[in-house]
């Protein structure tokens, strides 16, 4: 994975985005929400916000600033906030998910739903998720990993050479993922029906 192929596939995502994979990946959105709760009052980055379909459903008085690659995506991020109101909203950006731009401790929670995947190197993305949560702060990663059963694990292996058309990693390995975080998750759950995606909770240490 590469940011020029990233790019280029939510280029052509952006418009249908939210058709294709808006159900499919609902009950992720819901779970990391939900885990994340309550939010009043807190500030929360969401890396990889793409189309901004979880925005309206943040608490009116949380403050939540979204970042993506695609500016394409974006742009529909923010017609969403400007049709609908999303009043937690106080900014979107294009930004890279492994280079942020703010400070250290910034937020009091930052979640990736769906990017760990994307993005070239993962461990670069988790390390700057930590960097800016504040001490005792969220971290959460919702993602597809790897199956454990043989003929899916074989069927993800196999598709990994189209990894730069699809605009994800296939067979990202869930202990392999934990382990370059260097951190100890507090917990790791289904994500959708069958456990085909997962959410891996961390807290930043005091």
């Amino acid at each position: 994975m590469d940011l020029i192929s990233i790019r280029k596939s939510y280029r052509r995502y952006a418009r249908h985005y939210d058709v294709i994979f808006g159900r499919v990946f609902a009950r992720g959105r819901r779970l990391a929400l939900d885990t994340l709760a309550p939010v009043s009052g807190k500030r929360v980055l969401e890396v990889g916000v793409g189309t901004g379909i979880s925005l309206p459903f943040y608490c009116t008085d949380a403050e939540v600033v979204g970042i993506d690659i695609s500016r394409e995506m974006l742009e529909v991020a923010r017609r969403r906030v400007s049709d609908q109101g999303c009043p937690a909203v106080i900014g979107l950006a294009e930004m890279n998910a492994e280079r942020l731009g703010f400070a250290d401790d910034s937020f009091d929670a930052v979640v990736a739903m769906y990017v760990a995947s994307v993005v070239p190197n993962p461990e670069q993305l988790f390390a700057e998720m930590w960097r800016v949560c504040r001490p005792g702060g969220q971290i959460l990663v919702v993602n597809h990993f790897a199956s454990r059963q043989w003929f899916l694990r074989t069927l993800e292996r196999s598709l990994r050479p189209l990894s730069r058309a699809v605009g994800f990693r296939p067979d990202m390995e869930l202990d392999h993922f934990v382990a370059v975080t260097g951190r100890e998750p507090v917990a790791i759950e289904p994500a959708s029906l069958f456990g085909y995606w997962k959410q891996v909770q961390f807290t930043k240490s005091a």
